[in-house]
């Protein structure tokens, strides 16, 4: 809707507006739970997150080693999953819950979200996604699906979302929501 320059300044405001929600005293009454969401989303954003990532999956473009399974896989997991963890880990933090089933949660859903996505350049198009289709492809850059296969990614990423469901066992029917969530991340058709 925008030009390119506007929508790059739309994403600092609004990720600064995070750290000014999270800063908030309203956010929560305890400073030490507010400064540990304010540094949990500032690596997740950062070069050990989505920035990191990012330019991983930029350099991914040219690099021979960047058709690996296992360096998809960390790009990946530094880009959208840091942000998936992040906001799981975050409802643990306020909640003052346990974190780790649900940042085992958010490493399957990431990834799971990731590979439905590369299925999606393949099967959908460019009209249904309201966006290019084979981007990737034409960039150069290895995906789940050109490694692992169009049927193996689909088994894959359903694997993933079962994982992510048991992970949520010990919530029992309080994080249906978040089961209901990760299945949607496979079935979703855009």
């Amino acid at each position: 809707a925008f030009d390119e320059a506007t929508a790059i300044l739309a994403g600092d405001a609004l990720l600064t507006f995070a750290f000014e929600i999270l800063s908030d005293a309203a956010t929560h009454p305890d400073a030490e739970v507010r400064m540990a969401l304010v540094s949990k989303l500032a690596k997740a954003a950062g070069v050990a997150g989505m920035v990191g990532g990012q330019m991983l999956d930029i350099e991914a473009e040219t690099k021979s080693d960047a058709a690996e399974l296992a360096h998809i896989g960390l790009i990946q997991s530094l880009k959208t999953g840091a942000l998936f963890r992040y906001a799981c880990e975050a409802g643990a933090i306020l909640g003052g819950a346990d974190p780790a089933p649900l940042i085992r949660y958010a490493q399957k859903i990431g990834l799971a979200f990731q590979i439905a996505d590369d299925i999606l350049d393949v099967e959908s198009t460019p009209e249904t996604l309201g966006k290019a289709t084979q981007k990737d492809k034409a960039m150069g850059k290895a995906t789940f699906v050109d490694l692992l296969g169009l049927d193996e990614a689909k088994r894959r990423a359903a694997a993933l979302v079962d994982e992510a469901v048991e992970s949520l066992s010990t919530y029992g029917a309080r994080a249906e929501v978040l089961a209901d969530a990760a299945r949607f991340i496979v079935a979703r058709r855009k």
